[in-house]
């Protein structure tokens, strides 16, 4: 099974490694046609999202690549047409957000931006998680997540919904989409320790998995 992540090999090493732990094959590129020949599309975290991109001028967006923001949206668009579940994570969540017509906030106010940002290592915190979600079967009412992010997912795209959020201040901490296999993360569970945060961020991979040999069956 053959698992396409659209960003720079530099930048997608740990995406490489949660792909390859779990029995599949990553094959990371720039080029949005790689899609076609792998069962579903991953999006990794990474800087923030061109603002123009969801009708915006920059207030405080940073880290800002839009040629790899074009090619990521190109990307989704293509797996939206061709039928192939789709994993978003941090970043990856948001394109997923945009690419359905949604907005971002593009800087968090302080309070929240500290239990959420960045500064020397991952934040973790309480999230909880709605009781209907697929999320639910995985980790039940509430999980300690990782987060490394100072924006957050804004007006939802059409089709999503909520299914876990920060249970300090109503960050969205996950998506799916309703009918669609669409799923995306805020937090990093390529990387989350489980010796912190009690979870196993494999799980994540696995039921995403799962949706794609169901997409094939």
């Amino acid at each position: 099974m053959k698992i396409a992540v659209i960003g720079k090999k530099q930048d997608t090493i740990n995406y490489v490694r949660y792909i390859t732990a779990a029995g599949a094959v990553p094959l990371v590129s720039l080029s949005p046609e790689a899609l076609s020949s792998c069962g579903a599309l991953l999006l990794p975290g990474g800087g923030d999202i061109t603002p123009a991109f969801f009708g915006e001028c920059n207030h405080g967006s940073c880290n800002i690549d839009t040629e790899l923001d074009i090619r990521q949206l190109q990307a989704f668009e293509l797996a939206l047409s061709q039928h192939k579940p789709v994993l978003g994570i941090c970043k990856g969540m948001q394109i997923i957000n945009v690419g359905l017509g949604g907005k971002i906030i593009q800087d968090l106010p302080p309070e929240a931006s500290l239990r959420h940002r960045y500064d020397h290592g991952d934040k973790y915190h309480n999230s909880v998680i709605k009781n209907t979600s697929w999320l639910y079967s995985l980790y039940g009412e509430q999980a300690i997540v990782n987060s490394a992010h100072h924006q957050s997912v804004g007006s939802l795209g059409s089709g999503l919904e909520v299914i876990q959020y920060c249970s300090e201040d109503g960050c969205a901490e996950a998506v799916s989409h309703e009918t669609l296999p669409v799923i995306g993360v805020q937090w990093h569970p390529e990387r989350i320790d489980i010796r912190r945060s009690g979870i196993d961020g494999k799980k994540i991979l696995a039921f995403f998995l799962s949706l794609v040999r169901q997409s094939v069956s």
